[in-house]
């Protein structure tokens, strides 16, 4: 069965105040939801971010397991969770989360596409403005 990596079910568009372990839970959860991830996936995105923060720099953190929740992967896919308001990620302001799990090597595939998207402020400024989830879609075409 393929599944999108990006679908309007794995986008939250405008969510209210969070600390950083509710967001990076949010974004899991939304994994979880949709059939990408085992339930246990979120403890490896929490994992992950006590190692290193997944904080990438202009208001964007993209949390994800560590190395070994790789077998807790249903199917590739991303989720994307936009906090006007921002979340502090140690210091940070964090106002778009992108959550990622990836089968086999694929992550690394994603992360690049995102990366594309995201290395542009002017793509950031309308994912964090936006209350469309198509917008969102066709932003991240390439990652689909």
């Amino acid at each position: 069965m393929y599944k999108d990596i990006l679908s309007m079910n794995n986008i939250q568009l405008n969510v209210g105040h969070m600390d950083k372990e509710e967001a990076i839970r949010y974004t899991g959860q939304i994994l979880v939801n949709q059939g990408y991830v085992e339930p246990s996936y979120i403890e490896k995105m929490l994992e992950r971010e006590r190692v290193t923060s997944t904080y990438m720099g202009n208001f964007v953190a993209i949390p994800h397991g560590v190395e070994e929740s790789k077998k807790e992967v249903v199917a590739s896919g991303i989720s994307v969770v936009t906090v006007p308001s921002g979340v502090d990620f140690d210091g940070n302001t964090v106002k778009i989360l992108i959550g990622i799990a990836g089968k086999g090597d694929e992550h690394l595939e994603i992360l690049s596409q995102i990366a594309i998207v995201l290395s542009e402020m002017e793509n950031i400024e309308k994912l964090i403005s936006t209350s469309s989830k198509e917008e969102v879609i066709n932003l991240f075409n390439e990652v689909n």
